[in-house]
């Protein structure tokens, strides 16, 4: 199994799709319909609704861009949080695009608040059993360590795959046959596809410390393609190898 990063994004977009067509949620409801101590706490929260939020257009600073946190990561989504409160927008809310994982953090802390139980309970009922995936995981916690695919970061000779940053896992296979249920619609039930093409994407990437990924869906020729690479680095070489390797494996693809 892979640290997937934030792959799983496409998880959350897809409970949130399922939510909102049920009527758990509202893609206009705002942050602070929500969370209403967190006015005053993240500039704008009265008018950043759950649509910006999914597609990164809330204007709320990146908490990994943060000093510090790969380093000295959060030890929960409290403390993750923490990092940004007081701090000001990026922009005004619907005015911009810039990619923010604290806009999910907050999404799952939104999920989990109107279900009343856990968002990776909710996956596991509503995404993972259905489709038959039964090596995919929300954390490191819930697995046997040793089946966890090696993370190693350069210059640091130790295998860092105990390091937990909060990401989801799954093997190929798993991801694969997920990726394909989002992209030809059997994952979803009547109306909750129309609701999930209007808020994310239907491919995405992972990077954290150790691992980075790449998963797309070619319906040219009707493949999925998985990469996961266990090495990563400061400067981005290892990320540009990667898509040279796998934009190559793609051309092969199309050969056959």
């Amino acid at each position: 199994m892979f640290k997937i990063a934030s792959i799983s994004k496409l998880y959350d977009a897809v409970a949130v799709a399922k939510l909102v067509s049920d009527e758990h949620l509202s893609l206009q409801k705002t942050l602070a319909d929500y969370f209403p101590e967190l006015v005053g706490r993240i500039e704008h929260a009265d008018q950043i609704t759950l649509s910006m939020m999914l597609q990164h257009r809330s204007g709320i600073p990146n908490l990994t861009d943060t000093p510090n946190f790969w380093t000295n990561p959060p030890k929960s989504s409290k403390e993750a949080l923490a990092r940004v409160l007081d701090l000001p927008a990026d922009f005004a809310p619907g005015e911009d695009y810039a990619y923010s994982n604290t806009n999910y953090l907050l999404i799952s802390e939104i999920i989990e608040k109107v279900l009343g139980y856990s968002k990776d309970q909710y996956i596991r009922k509503e995404v993972l059993l259905p489709l038959g995936l039964h090596n995919t995981y929300g954390s490191i916690h819930e697995v046997n360590i040793d089946d966890v695919m090696g993370g190693y970061y350069v210059g640091i000779e130790e295998d860092i795959k105990t390091a937990d940053y909060g990401s989801m896992i799954a093997t190929a296979e798993d991801l694969g046959i997920f990726l394909r249920a989002l992209n030809d619609g059997s994952l979803f039930k009547e109306g909750e596809q129309e609701i999930y093409s209007s808020i994310y994407v239907y491919d995405h990437t992972g990077l954290i410390p150790g691992y980075q990924s790449i998963a797309k869906y070619h319906q040219d020729i009707d493949t999925v393609v998985i990469q996961f690479v266990n090495t990563t680095d400061f400067d981005g070489y290892t990320w540009s190898l990667s898509e040279i390797v796998y934009n190559r494996i793609v051309k092969i693809l199309h050969w056959q």
